[in-house]
């Protein structure tokens, strides 16, 4: 049970966060201290030094305090807290996104693994890193240099150690001492802190070679020479990748929309805008300074860091980015140069931005006709997906949104005629097969049917290709006056007919999202499809075709062995197990089974 103290001078003078909560438990603000008790104490004086301490302190009950060796790690527990617990006057970002680490999973033999999620407190974790290609590429050196695993089982020895990119601990051809020195050389190049590795590796190397342990010396020599090369690439990449990120905000009460433009390179990069709640009683500072500290709580940060205005803690979290990101890292106000433009410039994306979002709350359909130059509201969007492996069983799917919502009575499915792969001509196949029936070019019979409404919206799940491929089949079948758009998912940019660049919603926009939800659910619908027709496919064809084999012993096999793959790899014996299955009868099968499982491996793969 944790102590609940209400008397500040109890408090220790060290670094450290305090956690505030209500009379109903529930924690109302997490804060951080250089020192605790002169902290938690301005809160209990007679004049409070603004309106947020004097509205919280009306709320407060008791706090739980956590200590802290420095006052960095304060910072750091401090931003994980927030982030967990979301505390009512603590300011909050708005990100759903999140980045690469590299982490390292202590069992008993560790391995490196990607994962975006910390977790696990008996794993350490490095990074974030700017892309997953990057890390698994850092990973995949790690390995071979050091000979960790990467196998799960440890069923060896395999390939790798055969190639002398594992030290087989599954035989075990290497100690467990031996190993967890490896990874301790691992954690010291993830921390950045190559000389003392190499200066350490080269002692080691001189003294087996001393031992005349040559094969060993020569080893240990070749990672040296490994990790000078990655060194000095390192220095390289570090001085490619520079890139600034130009931050600016605009608030309303309770609101605060952020823009961060970076540079890669010189070059700007596409406009990031971000949203911070629970601002209406902190100043501009106060919002800067946990916008900078969320955000790069879980980004790679910058080599330099333009913000508007000063910050508080700036060393204190500069030096905690330097430390995270093992590069230099400067926060710093725009000056007279392009700085001071690209931060006028995010100044002003921010403003519009927040004037956008009460029409975008309010009226999204009507914000999605706004910004598609629509000739009427989007009331009913049809979107379509295409799902195949190789060209298997290639079907596609049509769904329908009506006033923002979808409407599964309307939901059509395909099966291709097109062989495949083509996704494009697959694409024209099924947008001319839905079309045809309402093409003022054809002659077939109209229906009342009203699966064949004019849509007022057509979707399409790509970009400008995609796209123009759709208009080039509604040209064809005389529909030209249906307007169409492309949704290329990377950015999440919006393409239409006869324009070169893209339209940019906001992230948070309804209208965005409602374009998302329409995209994600044909692909769900083409999906689901597509793996039914596998599964009967996989079924079926197999157990069905064989002779003697009807329903019952169908079912008595699938019911014996649970699955199919049980049912492959069953012998002649246990197929005789079964009731009903006789002698000649389960030779059969398994003979079928045999040649089936190479004839049919693709589908069986896909279908896992």
């Amino acid at each position: 049970m944790p102590l609940k103290i209400t008397n500040p001078e109890v408090l220790p003078q060290t670094p450290g966060v305090y956690i505030m909560h209500n009379n109903e438990d529930k924690i109302i603000y997490i804060g951080k201290a250089k020192k605790l008790r002169n902290r938690v104490k301005s809160y209990f004086k007679d004049k409070l030094d603004s309106p947020k301490t004097e509205v919280l302190m009306t709320r407060f009950s008791y706090l739980e305090y956590v200590e802290t060796e420095t006052e960095k790690e304060a910072l750091i527990l401090e931003a994980n807290l927030i982030k967990k617990y979301k505390p009512q006057y603590n300011i909050q970002l708005k990100d759903g996104r999140s980045y690469p680490y590299i982490k390292i999973n202590y069992e008993k033999y560790p391995r490196l693994q990607i994962a975006y999620k910390i977790n696990n407190k008996k794993a350490k974790y490095y990074g974030p890193y700017t892309d997953v290609t990057r890390a698994r590429q850092l990973i995949d050196y790690l390995n071979k240099t050091f000979q960790l695993r990467t196998c799960k089982n440890m069923d060896g020895p395999c390939l790798n150690y055969q190639i002398k990119q594992c030290s087989a601990p599954c035989k075990p051809y290497i100690t467990q001492k031996e190993y967890k020195n490896n990874v301790k050389n691992i954690e010291k190049v993830l921390e950045g802190k190559h000389d003392q590795l190499i200066t350490k590796l080269e002692k080691e190397m001189k003294l087996l070679a001393d031992k005349q342990r040559y094969e060993e010396a020569r080893i240990i020599r070749d990672q040296i020479d490994s990790l000078k090369i990655t060194k000095e690439k390192q220095k390289i990449q570090i001085t490619q990748d520079m890139r600034e990120d130009i931050i600016a905000f605009t608030r309303t009460k309770n609101k605060a929309t952020v823009v961060v433009i970076s540079l890669v390179k010189g070059v700007t990069q596409k406009p990031e805008d971000l949203t911070l709640t629970g601002v209406h009683l902190n100043n501009t500072t106060e919002i800067l300074t946990e916008f900078v500290k969320q955000y790069y709580n879980d980004k790679p940060a910058p080599t330099k860091i333009i913000i508007p205005e000063k910050i508080n803690d700036k060393k204190l979290i500069t030096d905690w980015l330097e430390e995270k990101q093992n590069h230099p890292v400067i926060i710093t106000t725009p000056e007279e140069t392009i700085d001071e433009k690209l931060v006028k410039m995010a100044k002003n994306q921010s403003k519009l931005i927040l004037n956008q979002e009460k029409d975008i709350d309010e009226k999204p359909l009507l914000v999605l006709k706004q910004y598609l130059n629509l000739p009427k509201l989007p009331y009913h969007i049809e979107a379509f997906d295409i799902s195949n492996i190789s060209g298997i069983h290639a079907v596609a799917s049509m769904v329908v949104f009506e006033d923002g919502k979808p409407n599964k009575k309307k939901y059509r499915r395909f099966k291709m005629k097109t062989p495949g792969p083509n996704d494009f001509a697959m694409m024209k196949e099924v947008l001319t097969r839905r079309y045809s029936h309402i093409s003022p070019l054809f002659n077939e019979e109209k229906t009342d049917d009203s699966i064949y409404d004019v849509p007022d919206l057509i979707l399409i799940d790509g970009g400008k290709g995609q796209l123009g491929m759709a208009v080039e089949v509604l040209n064809e079948l005389g529909l030209t006056s249906i307007p169409a758009v492309g949704i290329a998912k990377k950015f999440e940019e919006l393409f239409v007919p006869y324009r070169s660049d893209p339209i940019i919603i906001p992230r948070q926009s309804k209208a965005l999202h409602i374009l998302e939800f329409v995209r994600d659910e044909s692909h769900r619908f083409a999906i689901t499809y597509h793996r039914t027709l596998r599964k009967n496919a996989f079924t079926k064809s197999i157990l069905d075709t064989i002779p003697g084999i009807g329903k019952k012993r169908k079912q008595a096999l699938l019911t014996h062995f649970k699955n199919m793959d049980n049912i492959y790899d069953a012998t002649i014996d246990e197929l005789k197990e079964v009731k009903s299955i006789t002698n000649p009868l389960a030779e059969t099968i398994y003979e079928t089974l045999k040649k089936d499982k190479k004839e049919k491996n693709l589908v069986r793969n896909s279908f896992k």
